[in-house]
């Protein structure tokens, strides 16, 4: 398995990043050697409580061992549920299987669920521990750049189904995440890739100075060490502080969609069979936002060049015809957006740009443009 950096990232200190959310706050830990420390972690957070471990075989092949011995070290009660590795198990059928091991474990209300994994082990396990007993708590240890930087952080939870993606999940918030950069060295390549394009989206948002960071520290954030602990620090303060002032996608939240009204009908047009990753379909939406944010005239073509080759240089794509097998023609894509979550009154919504850090949400937008554009770029 090729992987991201040759070493281990070691002798970083933790960096705690706390998510304000009144009774409902927790804290996002970032350092190094944090799934052997997840015993006392846990133990402190909720003494006396079982766990019951969510995984999927991949994962659990490299660190749920690692992870059980943390527990028994600090004799913590752990059980352990292993799915299928990939976006097929956020499912009806996958739900089911989880929460009834949960129940079979004798997991109360008082016991934690433990979400070991990437987005769609997070997305499940989380979905799984809100609707367990009426609400069951959840710790997130997320494994891959995604989730460390995005998926595992507020609280957002949910299954995928034949209508859309994330169409059925709940709001349901951690009680911790403990963000192991360790992990992030058994990662294959394309996969830090595609979490890398959620980090990027951090500084397209909001921060101008972090997007310029990065073009001047991507070598580094790639090859590890203190500046991928500060680019996954920095991306989880952004997405802290937008979920404290709205954590339910009332207002602003709906920032930290950008690029994804595109890039979900992209990844629903592959069928969620892993041609197109979740990241490299973000890639493409926010190349996408870019180019209908320029075609609208709110910002320059020449802001959605330099994001576009900033991706390119990561190793994303940036162009539709890079997508495996094929796409379907731009009715059948905005057919897919119709479904989007942030569509009101059967009104499109998007995430635009007044250029780079300068991200706003535009509903009611026509179809009309976004038709022509999507054309535009299935023929480039």
């Amino acid at each position: 398995m090729s992987s991201v950096s040759e070493k281990a990232v070691s002798g970083i200190a933790p960096i705690v990043v706390p998510v304000s959310l009144a009774e409902r706050s927790y804290e996002i830990v970032i350092g190094t050697g944090l799934l052997d420390e997840a015993g006392s972690r846990i133990a402190r957070l909720r003494p006396g409580a079982a766990v019951a471990i969510v995984t999927d075989e991949t994962v659990g092949a490299l660190h749920l061992a690692r992870l059980e011995r943390a527990l028994a070290a600090a004799s913590i009660r752990a059980s352990r549920i292993v799915v299928a590795p990939g976006e097929n198990s956020k499912s009806f059928a996958a739900l089911e299987k989880v929460v009834d091991a949960i129940l079979a474990a004798r997991i109360e209300r008082g016991d934690l669920v433990i979400a070991l994994g990437g987005g769609v082990v997070g997305d499940l396990a989380g979905f799984a521990a809100a609707i367990s007993r009426r609400g069951t708590d959840f710790v997130q240890i997320p494994t891959t750049l995604l989730a460390q930087v995005d998926s595992s952080v507020g609280g957002k939870t949910g299954i995928n189904t034949r209508h859309g993606k994330n169409l059925v999940g709940a709001f349901h918030q951690p009680a911790l995440v403990l963000a192991d950069i360790d992990l992030l060295d058994t990662l294959p390549a394309r996969e830090f890739r595609a979490g890398y394009a959620e980090v990027v989206k951090y500084g397209l948002i909001v921060d101008a100075p972090f997007f310029e960071w990065l073009e001047r520290k991507r070598g580094e954030v790639f090859s590890g060490g203190a500046a991928r602990a500060e680019a996954i620090a920095a991306s989880c303060r952004h997405k802290a502080a937008i979920v404290a002032r709205d954590e339910r996608e009332t207002g602003d939240r709906a920032l930290l969609n950008f690029g994804h009204t595109f890039g979900h009908a992209l990844e629903a047009a592959t069928g969620f069979s892993g041609l197109l990753l979740h990241g490299e379909a973000v890639a493409l939406g926010m190349v996408l936002a870019f180019r209908l944010s320029a075609k609208l005239g709110h910002c320059a073509a020449a802001d959605g060049e330099r994001t576009s080759a900033h991706l390119r240089a990561a190793g994303l794509p940036t162009r539709l015809a890079e997508v495996p097998g094929g796409l379907p023609g731009a009715d059948a894509l905005l057919s897919r957006m119709a479904q989007d979550k942030k569509v009101r009154r059967g009104q499109l919504t998007f995430i635009l740009s007044r250029g780079i850090g300068k991200a706003f949400v535009e509903s009611g937008v026509d179809p009309e443009p976004v038709r022509t554009l999507l054309n535009e770029a299935l023929r480039d």
